[in-house]
């Protein structure tokens, strides 16, 4: 017997202008954000397969090893880490677009760190660094399986919607 289809909504969200970004308070802990260059496969896995697992991020799981090691060798994607303390609390992926645009292709929190108040600061950190990169556009989708503050957290850090869509899972 197969499981019923799942109707999905995704939402596109961007910052065109620097001076929109609305940072938020800042955390109470002395969480640092840092890039991981070089990432080995393995660490990328765990931050993906851990941070996505309660919102269905499954389209890179299959991944091998080579494929990962070829994506974040491109030179068009970094990927930033947050900790708290010695702890990993979170992480984000920015690659660089041709009309130097910056997508934020993954962004999240660990389990652990989610209801903290840390997602703002992370979320405005990955804009800033965008930004810093060269971007003339910051933009990132979501969907209705994220978590459920996430739209109000790119809402509120100054991005706007640009379009949405529906999807079967």
């Amino acid at each position: 017997m197969s499981a019923e289809p799942v109707i999905a909504t995704r939402t596109y969200l961007e910052l065109t202008d620097r001076s929109a970004l609305r940072r938020g308070r800042l955390p109470e802990n002395d969480a640092r954000i840092t890039r991981r260059d070089p990432c080995e496969p393995g660490f990328w896995r765990h931050l993906y397969g851990t941070v996505g697992a309660a919102y269905r991020w499954f389209d890179r799981l299959p991944w091998t090893d080579e494929e990962i090691q070829g994506y974040l060798d491109d030179p068009a994607v970094s990927l930033w880490v947050m900790t708290v303390g010695d702890e990993i609390a979170g992480y984000y992926e920015l690659r660089r677009e041709p009309d130097a645009s910056f997508e934020i292709v993954y962004f999240g929190l660990m389990p652990a760190y989610t209801g903290r108040g840390l997602g703002g600061f992370l979320l405005a950190d990955a804009v800033e660094r965008a930004w810093s990169l060269g971007a003339q556009r910051v933009w990132l989708h979501t969907c209705s399986f994220d978590h459920p503050h996430a739209i109000q957290n790119y809402l509120d850090r100054g991005f706007s919607v640009f379009k949405t869509e529906q999807y079967t899972v």
